[in-house]
């Protein structure tokens, strides 16, 4: 009998030694978890749509836009479709930016992270029921990220968008030839991905990718400062149809190109940085840039926004 009361004793001290080891585990776990948290810092972008303007109740939905825009040219379709950026005629899912997180490392071999914050897709016109992702000139790109506060990205940032991407869409080329630049192009694409993008039923404001090219920032623009830098349009990670190219003109544009946004604000291990002056850092800019440092980018900035007074159309 009393071997008996042992061994049931025996059994208890098992059960709970089990019970203490399995928690030591789950907490040593958590610690890790928030150790990996902590060390990149979660931040938040929501206060960076605020520069946006609001849309007005009066404003146009896309599909009423692309009627007006089918009979301009393309400087008079450029100056419309600014028109209504700039008075904040675009759709409500944009407005609610989505952190992308890096890891890099310093000439001393110390890892940083760094966050920086995306719109979840390209910059359309009109409102969340009706809308188009709408192709721009390089010039009126960067009118429209300066007076919003944000900046084109560059390929490594294109890269990582897609790669965090909750929704990856497979690009859809429409067939070649002077009509890509037409406003029935734009609209017949926008209409594509539409189709392809309700096939998933993931609502929209969800982290987008594959659906464009991306216009972004490099330092080939430096060689070429009247040229566009496009990038992107991947069919996988590591897999863009378009390597980086510089071989159009700033005022080419047609239905494949989109342009996504960026803050002007990124986070260094959760501290603010400018965007421009992290771009610009020989340190840290390897991060963000496949290219490294991007030389003298407000400079760069200020003369790719400077008007063209050429006549060709793709100058």
């Amino acid at each position: 009998m009393l071997q008996s009361y042992v061994d049931r004793w025996r059994r208890v001290i098992r059960k709970s030694q089990a019970l203490w080891l399995g928690r030591f585990i789950i907490l040593a776990a958590l610690g890790f978890a928030n150790a990996g948290f902590a060390a990149a810092p979660a931040v938040s972008c929501d206060e960076f749509a605020q520069r946006i303007p609001q849309r007005s109740a009066a404003a146009l939905p896309a599909s009423k836009l692309v009627e007006r825009l089918k009979g301009m040219s393309g400087l008079e379709r450029e100056t419309a479709a600014a028109a209504q950026l700039l008075a904040g005629n675009i759709p409500d899912f944009l407005r609610h930016l989505v952190p992308i997180r890096l890891t890099g490392h310093l000439a001393s071999g110390r890892t940083i992270h760094v966050t920086f914050c995306t719109l979840p897709d390209y910059l359309a016109i009109g409102s969340d029921d009706d809308f188009m992702l709408i192709p721009m000139r390089l010039q009126t790109a960067l009118v429209v990220a300066s007076s919003y506060g944000f900046l084109l990205p560059t390929t490594k940032m294109v890269d990582a968008i897609y790669a965090q991407a909750s929704l990856r869409l497979a690009p859809q080329p429409l067939p070649a030839g002077a009509q890509m630049r037409s406003t029935d192009y734009y609209w017949r694409h926008n209409q594509a991905v539409a189709e392809q993008r309700s096939h998933y039923g993931l609502s929209l404001g969800v982290l987008t990718a594959g659906d464009k090219k991306d216009l972004v920032l490099s330092n080939r623009l430096w060689r070429n400062p009247r040229q566009v830098a496009i990038y992107g349009w991947h069919r996988a990670i590591g897999r863009p149809i378009q390597p980086l190219s510089t071989i159009h003109g700033a005022r080419y544009v047609d239905y494949s190109h989109g342009v996504r946004l960026v803050a002007s604000v990124a986070y260094v291990d959760g501290a603010a940085r400018s965007l421009s002056d992290v771009l610009k850092d020989t340190q840290l800019a390897s991060t963000l840039s496949d290219e490294g440092a991007i030389r003298h980018l407000v400079e760069l900035l200020d003369i790719l926004k400077t008007p063209l007074h050429s006549t060709r159309p793709d100058a």
